[in-house]
């Protein structure tokens, strides 16, 4: 019984505890800690945490809202509300910014944490884009946009919407750019260059007016969103 007693008191001696992980500190936008970066029409600003004016919910990775909206406020100038005139009489040269024809063209998009994380791992108290990564190649990020909007064709009205899906392809991976189109190691397309780094892998459009309807591409390697992150 001694033998026993003595056994779990040395057992209890080798039973050290072990302090958990202390988690690295980031700047965070529900602390108020994460501002909108120079150049924006609300520079130095905190980035909410729901919507702001213009349609952009970055704790919440989407945007909801006019397409002209999306590019506005990094243009800097203000949110556009609806009303052309009263707009333009304070910002005319916002006519000029490529995005102001389609301010009627209604906008959602949604990504991942690689494309625009909602917290700030550097330090430098803004968003982060691919963090942990030199670049967004191997970083798994994605985009989806979703636009709709209608017009007047002969007399009547055609509402149409389009839908797309951007990803990451990963050259950790073997995937490679060839003329315009991203393959897999295995040479399998993985769908047609956007902006470079990105690949459109699915993509869906329905417009009667122009006699499309249903999807206009699908990756044949996959167009699964987080599929091409180097792990």
């Amino acid at each position: 019984m001694k033998r026993k007693i003595v056994f779990l008191i040395l057992l209890s001696l080798l039973v050290i505890p072990v302090a958990s992980a202390k988690k690295p500190e980031v700047n965070t936008i529900t602390k108020g800690e994460v501002f909108y970066s120079a150049g924006h029409y609300l520079a130095g600003q905190p980035i909410p945490t729901g919507f702001d004016d213009y349609g952009y919910n970055y704790q919440g990775h989407m945007f909801k809202g006019s397409y002209y909206n999306s590019y506005a406020g990094g243009a800097g100038y203000p949110p556009y509300l609806g009303d052309d005139e009263a707009y333009l009489a304070e910002n005319p040269d916002a006519a000029n910014h490529w995005a102001w024809p389609y301010r009627e063209v209604k906008l959602t998009m949604k990504w991942n944490d690689a494309w625009i994380s909602n917290k700030d791992f550097d330090g430098d108290n803004l968003l982060d884009r691919h963090p942990g990564y030199l670049g967004y190649p191997d970083s798994g990020a994605w985009l989806t946009n979703h636009q709709s909007g209608e017009y007047v064709l002969d007399g009547e009205v055609i509402k149409w919407n389009y839908f797309v899906k951007i990803v990451t392809p990963s050259p950790a991976n073997g995937d490679v750019l060839l003329d315009g189109v991203w393959y897999d190691a295995d040479g399998v397309e993985i769908g047609p260059v956007i902006w470079g780094a990105f690949a459109t892998v699915m993509q869906v459009e329905n417009d009667p007016g122009m006699d499309l309807h249903g999807v206009s591409y699908l990756s044949p390697c996959s167009a699964g969103l987080g599929y091409y992150r180097a792990y």
